[in-house]
């Protein structure tokens, strides 16, 4: 990252980070970032080719590498701009968000350590350790979040490496207490590993805490529109480096195209989320007072188990809201058939409202009982809420309920 990326983020706001961070002046005077499709790059002459190397091996900023899997100018730009956002030195870009979490976990992790992982991360991560890294000699337990007497237990001493977390979770939205986790894992010289996916960086910055990496869905609230895939993983420069290494052999790079489309959707990301956390505030207030719903979860409701946590490291609690129909799996489902705003889709943080059933969705591929202990209820809803007029979608739910509320 360039020392220009490294004022920004020091001495501007949230939004004019996201509009200006990763920025470099181009050839061509454009004011957006160029989208440079190339797959190899050349020199002028030897002598360019030798100073290019001399640069480098110095550690001084380069415009380019000679082949594009080494890097590309467009997606360099466009990580110096999430790394602005997140408060970090360094960043990397991914063809997914489960391809950051891998890559750091085979980059960072060797045969014989051990991972400790909370229980209620995404469904994907917890195979991805559980099952996957087994094949390479890596163990990995579950604990409960927030529970450091848990964490204490499974702790093996010269085995455990890391603790992934998430902050907040899907669907129940726990929010990790960053500070107690930091220093559980300082006190035994563990790295430690948030996805911060469902508070974005304008709500939460988990580097500021102390967590050595921070991965991000980017596909979510950073691109904002519900059109491409992409990971990305803030940190210190000396461990990006490292990743930036192994992502040279593991060749999960990004095209610049969709670099481009992300970095148009990062230049709103403040006043996206900002009406996020908005509408999802007023909404999960609605939910929580009416009859036809047993449960609202939302870090920003004083019922919340989190909220504490939450006011104290979060500035804003995001745009999703799950909670609980008053009524049967078929009941629940006929109340989101009801609905004529929101999608019913997967994903979240995208500009359009999206709502699923987790039961019939995404744990469709679960038995009942396999739902009941991960707490998947058949009435629960995961409500990503998007930008659109508060009260539009109040009085979209509000006929959706209607027939549960009478009969109540």
């Amino acid at each position: 990252m360039t020392d220009t990326a490294s004022d920004t983020t020091n001495t501007s706001g949230e939004s004019t980070r996201a509009v200006h961070a990763g920025v470099a002046p181009n050839h061509y005077g454009a004011v957006t970032t160029p989208i440079i499709h190339s797959a190899t790059f050349v020199y002028e002459n030897t002598a360019d080719l030798v100073a290019h190397l001399g640069r480098k091996a110095r550690g001084e900023p380069v415009d380019y590498e000679e082949y594009a899997r080494l890097g590309n100018p467009t997606v360099d730009a466009i990580e110096r701009k999430v790394a602005a956002l997140e408060g970090g030195e360094d960043a990397l870009l991914y063809p997914s968000g489960m391809a950051a979490i891998s890559s750091v976990l085979l980059t960072v992790l060797r045969p014989d350590t051990h991972v400790l992982i909370t229980d209620d991360c995404y469904r994907h991560t917890i195979e991805f350790c559980m099952n996957f890294l087994q094949k390479f000699g890596i163990d990995s337990t579950l604990v409960p979040p927030n529970d450091l007497d848990a964490l204490a237990a499974a702790y093996i001493p010269k085995k455990t490496r890391l603790i992934l977390s998430e902050s907040p979770t899907n669907p129940y939205l726990r929010v990790t207490d960053l500070r107690a986790l930091v220093g559980f894992a300082k006190k035994h010289r563990l790295m430690t590993m948030i996805d911060s996916t469902f508070a974005s960086p304008i709500n939460q910055r988990p580097l500021e805490f102390g967590i050595d990496f921070v991965v991000h869905s980017a596909t979510k609230y950073l691109s904002g529109h519900n059109d491409l895939l992409m990971g990305a993983v803030i940190g210190r420069r000396d461990r990006i480096a490292a990743l930036r290494d192994a992502r040279v052999l593991l060749g999960g790079i990004v095209d610049p195209g969709a670099a481009y489309l992300l970095e148009r959707g990062m230049k709103t990301v403040a006043l996206r989320v900002a009406r996020h956390n908005a509408n999802a505030q007023a909404i999960a207030e609605y939910l929580e007072r009416h009859p036809a719903i047993e449960r609202a979860w939302y870090p920003g409701l004083p019922s919340h188990p989190d909220y504490a946590i939450a006011c104290e490291q979060m500035r804003g609690c995001g745009g999703v809201v799950t909670f609980e129909v008053r009524g049967t799996l078929d009941e629940t489902s006929a109340f989101i058939d009801r609905l004529t705003i929101p999608h019913i889709a997967a994903s979240l943080g995208g500009v359009e409202s999206l709502i699923q059933q987790p039961a019939i969705m995404s744990h469709s591929d679960k038995s009942p009982a396999e739902r009941a202990a991960l707490g998947i209820k058949d009435n629960l809803v995961r409500f990503a809420i998007g930008i659109e007029d508060s009260a539009d979608l109040i009085a979209d739910l509000d006929q959706a309920l209607a027939p549960l509320y009478r009969d109540a």
